[in-house]
């Protein structure tokens, strides 16, 4: 008996373990479905049910894959293609409804995952996964909308994020009463980060512009810190932080700070993001010192409200006149200077279409030798000149557009235009008048010529164009600019290598002495106009005119002496036994015929009066 008594109890346990069993599947908020291998429904549950019936074309469930025919086909494919007794077929397949299969409500998005069981069922667990799904795609939304608010390299805010937390801050100042706080914008510009780039290599400048955010971003923290501000680092414009960091172009940052009270406390932290940035940062072995530009756009004293855009673009402008002003320092932005962005803006237009429709020429003006015995050579040489003819202004002074040309990046396309017409003049007068045609051809170079990684090749590609010899060529760059940098003094020996002579121009007014001058891989020193001028009145200018000369003469080097106006200046420099003569008392710039003609006005005429 009490062996029946014990089987009894354990038939009751078993029966009431199925039963919880089958209420767990039937309120399993998982729809469940089991199947033969052929996909006709054996048992399903009511979440199932729900979820399928929708799909079902003519209300039945009777076989798992003619409901899937529509939405997901590729389940039977994936079943056929499964040669394993057992195991996963697919999981976690997210099928989509689509508009006209659910009702406003309903799952828009299944995931369907099947298994098979052994070698003749298939258990498939379907669930509604349109929440899941919209949660991915918000999630995808926020990193995408941080991502664009995010700059790619330095992982600082970008542009659009210093734009929005630029704007709230402007708002703001709609309702500032008198005696708030103010805030600064501060737009920097690294100098000469493209010489970098080009020397070094884009990895190096890359690297380089990490480092640059990271120093700004410390020093920025420091004087939030200092100033008992949040010094919260990175800010997310959007969590009304009072610091920001952002790159917003090339080689541009902009660091935002707001709780100021005065404009000094603004030209404090540009001085010390300027002294922050000359300490050198080692990048792959090399020490680099990125000095920059600033500009400060100061709220308080341009009133309230306001476009971000505009404030940026006046920060811009501030921090161009202080690359104007040599560089590495900070200029405070005044409204003044608008109007001169705005005409330097108008003359760069307008010089993009002279480049375009050729209003552009080159004159020349002569050099000529000198002899202890008073003659003149006037085939000696000349000198290249652009001028631009505008169709309403007239002809405009190089003064006037030159520097322009320099900061907007078109000097260089200048510069090789003018070097190409200037050869191939040459040539044509070596032609026309043999023996007396000019025996040298001296063409200007900029800096941005000389950054120009294919500079000497683009230099060789015009020399055989134009079938000009390279001994007929001579390139003229400034004293300061060969004396300073190592880099343009490689190029420099780049081009003398081709054949090229070279001149040193300006001398006297740069950063080279007479002491440094072998170092320099130069033909000529042009003495500069300002010792001229002086030669035949100032007995100190004299002197240092002399010393030019000797120094020059015993390194194998020729001399020129610019800017001659008058007899006595003459006089002088050639008692001082200077090689060569340029200046209006000889003649002006001249084109090209005009020039022919001087050169056959003078042969055998005396010295122009």
């Amino acid at each position: 008996m009490k062996t029946l008594h014990s089987e009894a109890a354990m038939q009751v346990e078993q029966i009431d373990a199925y039963e919880s069993l089958v209420q767990f599947l039937y309120r399993a908020p998982i729809g469940l479905v089991q199947t033969d291998l052929a996909g006709t429904v054996e048992m399903l549950n009511p979440m199932a049910s729900n979820l399928l019936m929708p799909l079902a074309s003519n209300g039945g469930l009777d076989n798992l894959f003619a409901v899937f025919e529509q939405i997901a086909p590729e389940v039977k494919a994936l079943v056929d293609g499964f040669d394993q007794p057992s195991g996963v077929v697919c999981d976690a397949l997210r099928v989509p409804l689509g508009a006209g299969q659910h009702a406003p409500g309903a799952p828009q998005v299944l995931s369907i995952s099947l298994m098979k069981l052994d070698t003749q069922r298939l258990m498939a667990a379907i669930t509604d996964a349109t929440l899941e799904m919209q949660r991915e795609q918000e999630n995808l939304r926020r990193r995408l909308r941080s991502a664009a608010r995010t700059d790619a390299l330095t992982r600082l805010p970008n542009r659009a994020a210093a734009s929005e937390r630029l704007q709230h801050l402007l708002d703001r100042g709609v309702t500032r009463e008198a005696g708030e706080t103010q805030f600064a914008l501060l737009f920097l510009n690294c100098d000469r980060f493209r010489q970098i780039n080009d020397t070094l290599g884009q990895g190096v400048g890359d690297r380089l512009l990490i480092a640059v955010g990271d120093s700004l971003l410390t020093t920025l923290a420091d004087r939030m810190r200092a100033g008992g501000l949040p010094a919260n680092g990175r800010v997310d414009p959007a969590a009304g932080g009072t610091g920001l960091v952002a790159r917003v172009g090339g080689d541009e940052f902009v660091v935002l700070l707001d709780g100021l009270l005065h404009s000094d406390e603004a030209e404090r932290l540009a001085l010390r993001l300027l002294d922050t940035l000359a300490r050198p940062h080692t990048i792959d072995g090399h020490d680099i010192a990125c000095r920059a530009s600033v500009g400060v756009f100061w709220s308080g004293a341009v009133g309230t409200g306001g476009n971000a855009d505009e404030a940026l673009r006046d920060a811009s402008i501030a921090m161009i006149e202080a690359k104007r002003a040599g560089g590495a320092r900070h200029v405070m932005f005044e409204a003044s200077m608008r109007e001169r962005a705005a005409r330097r803006a108008d003359i760069e237009a307008q010089l993009r279409t002279a480049l375009n429709e050729e209003q552009l020429f080159v004159m020349y003006q002569p050099v000529v030798g000198l002899s202890a015995d008073g003659t003149i050579d006037h085939s000696a040489g000349v000198e290249a000149l652009v001028r631009w003819q505008h169709p309403t202004r007239g002809l405009v002074p190089p003064f006037d557009f030159i520097g322009i040309a320099e900061e907007c990046g078109l000097i260089d396309q200048i510069g090789d235009f003018v070097l190409e017409r200037a050869c191939t003049d040459f040539m044509r007068w070596r032609a026309q008048l043999g023996d007396h045609a000019p025996r040298l051809m001296a063409v200007n170079l900029s800096r941005a010529q000389l950054a120009q990684p294919d500079w000497t090749a683009k230099v060789a590609r015009i020399l055989e164009k134009t079938a000009m010899p390279a001994a007929g060529l001579q390139l003229e760059v400034t004293e300061s600019l060969a004396a300073q940098d190592e880099h343009i003094q490689l190029r420099l020996h780049e081009l003398k290598a081709l054949g090229i002579k070279l001149a040193l121009d300006d001398f006297g007014t740069g950063y080279s002495s007479l002491s440094s001058l072998h170092l320099l891989p130069v033909d000529t020193v042009k003495i500069d106009r300002s010792f001229v001028s002086k030669a035949d009145t100032s007995h100190h200018h004299r002197v240092l005119i002399e010393a030019t000369v000797k120094v020059a003469q015993s390194l194998g080097m020729n001399t020129v002496a610019e800017g001659i106006e008058t007899a006595g200046q003459l006089d002088a420099v050639r008692a001082q036994s200077c090689a060569k003569g340029q200046g209006y008392f000889f003649s002006r710039p001249l084109v090209s015929q005009a020039l022919v003609d001087w050169i056959g006005a003078q042969q055998g005429s005396a010295l122009p009066a």
